[in-house]
């Protein structure tokens, strides 16, 4: 049996999202991803989700585990339409059917994991695991991009230039030729920049302008 899913360092309570027609199957996945700590919200169809979804917004941390043959929309139709609506949970895909041609689709539309009915208890587990540590390091991730793209943001048009000339590895001197300045400026618009940048080194300044894809 895989770790708890909940001792990944996680700062919220994960949610999953189990939408599956069959009663049994919802409640025998949302007994044992319950017993690992998740939250789990378990749906008859894709429908009832989405006016979950709409009436309460999606969490801050999980991923959605939903079966591909359901009525009223697939798994994969729902897929998509979640997609569309700017939900940006991972996907796990679960069938009883599965075949080349499906797994291929699900994988193209963006799904994080592809699992065969019946699943295997640790299969799941370490699938609904990184589903959920995938949705936490892209939150980061576009955290740290919005921070870096608000302290870019304080520069003026020639610290941009200079800090493009600091991203192509040019000293001060040649970065003076190319913007026919002289070096002992291009001195005074790099230290205001590192100021802005709230940067203490180099490295740091190179980091926050690929995270704010300054480049």
């Amino acid at each position: 049996m895989t770790e708890p899913v909940i001792n990944v360092g996680l700062p919220l309570e994960p949610t999953v999202y189990l939408v599956d027609d069959d009663d049994a199957v919802r409640d025998a996945l949302g007994f044992l991803l319950g017993t690992v700590g998740l939250n789990v919200r378990p749906f008859a169809d894709g429908l009832e989700l989405e006016r979950a979804l709409d009436a309460e917004g999606p969490p801050a941390i999980g991923c959605l585990l939903l079966d591909i043959r359901m009525p009223h929309i697939s798994g994969l139709q729902l897929q998509l339409r979640l997609q569309e609506r700017g939900v940006d949970l991972p996907v796990i895909l679960l069938t009883g059917h599965a075949d080349v041609e499906l797994c291929r689709r699900a994988f193209r539309q963006g799904a994080a994991d592809f699992l065969s009915k019946p699943v295997d208890e640790t299969e799941l587990l370490e699938a609904v695991q990184r589903a959920v540590r995938q949705h936490l390091r892209g939150r980061q991730r576009r955290a740290a991009s919005g921070q870096a793209r608000l302290r870019l943001s304080r520069l003026s048009v020639r610290e941009h230039d200079v800090l493009r000339g600091i991203l192509d590895g040019q000293t001060s001197k040649q970065t003076a030729r190319t913007l026919e300045i002289s070096a002992r400026t291009v001195e005074t618009h790099r230290a205001s920049l590192f100021a802005k940048l709230e940067a203490d080194s180099l490295a740091e300044v190179i980091r926050l302008a690929l995270e704010g894809e300054d480049v």
